[in-house]
C-alpha cells in the first residue's frame, strides 16, 4: 500500500499476474493461463529462460542506452510486439481498444487476432502500429476477406499463425466446459462463426468445437505460397520451431519468423523457442526478421532472447495481465516495467543498443533438485 492508502502498482510481471488472478474468473483465468496436456512446455518455457545467464561486458560507457528496433519493417520502441490473443474482453469491458491504446502510448506494434472480440477498423482508431494475425480458414474466401479488411485499416504485417491444425488437449478448459460469455465473441466474422465458442459441447470445450469447425488442417507450403501472393504487406509465419521449417518459410517468401510453440497451448512437450532460436537463426542468417516467444516475463528475458540471436519478441500473458488489473494504464505499466528492465538490463550489460546484445556471450545452467547439483 502507498502512502495515501492505494494499492502499490506491480512492480514485476509476477506481481502482475497474482493481482490478475484475483480479478479474473477462474475459468477465464484457465483459459489464458493454461497450457495443453500436463503443461510441460509451459513449464519449459519458464525455464528456458530461468537456466539462461548472460555473460555482461565492462567499461563500454552506457552513459546513453537506447531500447529503439525495427521489427518486420515497423518502428518500435522496444523490441517487442504485442502478441496475437483471442478475446482480450475476457479480463476486461474495454478490451482489445484499451490493449492497442497502451501499445500507440508506448510505441509497439500490436498484433490484431483473428479470433479479437472488437474489429480491425475499431482497433485502427487508437493510432497504433497493427499487425494482424490469420489462421488457415477452410472458407479461402473468408481469408481473403480479412486479408483486404487488415489492409484497408491500415495494419502494416500479416503474421500467419501455422501451429494449429487442430487445438492442443487443453484439459483446464475441458474440465471447465469452458465458453465464451454472450458479450464476447469472433467480431471479425458473422453467424456462427461468430458465436460458435459461445456453447461448449458436453464434457468439452466451446473454443476447441469452434476450431475444429472453421480452421483448415490442409494447410501446406503452397499455401503459404498463395497467401505471399495475394497482400503487399510483410508476411510474417508464427509456430517455426526446426531449422528446416525456417528454410522452407523463408524460400515461400516470407518476410520474418516468429519462432513459438504457442505458448506451451498446443503439442505438450514441444521445445521452447528460446532452446531452438539459435540453430534457426544460424540456418536463415539475416534473411528475415527472426522474432521469439513463449515464458518472456521480464527485462532481462528480453535481453536473453537477443543474445539468443532473435530481433525481438512477442509479450502475450503478460499483457493480458496488465489489461484485467488496471485496463490501458495496466497495459501501459507492464509496457513501462519492461522498458525500465530493458533499459537497467542493457546498461548492466554493457549494450548501448538492442543490436548490441546481439553480441553477448551465453550459458546454459541446469540444476537437479534432487541432488542439489549443478553444472554449466
Amino acid at each position: 500500500m502507498t502512502e495515501t492508502g492505494e494499492p502499490s502498482r506491480p512492480q514485476s510481471v509476477a506481481e502482475f499476474s497474482d493481482a490478475a488472478c484475483d480479478v479474473i474468473s477462474p475459468a477465464a483465468w484457465d483459459f489464458i493461463s493454461g497450457g495443453s496436456g500436463a503443461e510441460r512446455s509451459v513449464a519449459a518455457n519458464l525455464r528456458a529462460f530461468d537456466n539462461l545467464y548472460v555473460a555482461p561486458r565492462m567499461l563500454r560507457d552506457v552513459s546513453h542506452v537506447s531500447t529503439a528496433s525495427r521489427l518486420v519493417g515497423t518502428e518500435s520502441s522496444l523490441p517487442v510486439a504485442i502478441a496475437p490473443m483471442a478475446y482480450h474482453g475476457l479480463v476486461h469491458p474495454q478490451s482489445e481498444a484499451a490493449t492497442a491504446r497502451a501499445a500507440k502510448t508506448a510505441g509497439v506494434p500490436f498484433t490484431v487476432a483473428m479470433l479479437s472480440g472488437t474489429p480491425v477498423e475499431r482497433i485502427a482508431e487508437s493510432g497504433a502500429d497493427l499487425w494482424f494475425q490469420l489462421y488457415w480458414l477452410r472458407d479461402r474466401g473468408a481469408t481473403k476477406e480479412l486479408v483486404s479488411r487488415a489492409e484497408a485499416a491500415g495494419c502494416q504485417a500479416l503474421m500467419l499463425t501455422v501451429d494449429v491444425p487442430r487445438l492442443g488437449r487443453r484439459l483446464k478448459d475441458q474440465r471447465n466446459g469452458f465458453a465464451l460469455p454472450p458479450d464476447v465473441y469472433a467480431a471479425h466474422f458473422r453467424g456462427e462463426a461468430a458465436i460458435g465458442a459461445q456453447r461448449a459441447p458436453a464434457g468439452g470445450s466451446a473454443v476447441a468445437s469452434h476450431t475444429t469447425v472453421m480452421f483448415d488442417p490442409s494447410l501446406a507450403w503452397s499455401d503459404i505460397e498463395w497467401l505471399r501472393e495475394r497482400t503487399r504487406l510483410p508476411l510474417v509465419v508464427k509456430g517455426i520451431l526446426t531449422r528446416e521449417d525456417a528454410l522452407m518459410a523463408t524460400r515461400s517468401g516470407v518476410d520474418a519468423l516468429v519462432v513459438s510453440n504457442h505458448g506451451g497451448r498446443q503439442l505438450d512437450g514441444a521445445v521452447p523457442g528460446l532452446t531452438v532460436l539459435p540453430e534457426i537463426r544460424a540456418a536463415v542468417g539475416d534473411t528475415v526478421d527472426v522474432l521469439v516467444d513463449g515464458g518472456i516475463r521480464s527485462g532481462s528475458d528480453v535481453l536473453k532472447a537477443l543474445a539468443r540471436g532473435a530481433d525481438g519478441v512477442l509479450l502475450g500473458r503478460p499483457i493480458l495481465y496488465g489489461l484485467a488489473v488496471g485496463g490501458e494504464s495496466g497495459v501501459d505499466a507492464v509496457l513501462s516495467l519492461l522498458r525500465e528492465e530493458l533499459e537497467t538490463d542493457l546498461a548492466l550489460s554493457g549494450c548501448r543498443t538492442v543490436g548490441e546484445a546481439a553480441h553477448l556471450t551465453t550459458y546454459e545452467f541446469s540444476a537437479s533438485s534432487s541432488t542439489g547439483t549443478a553444472s554449466w
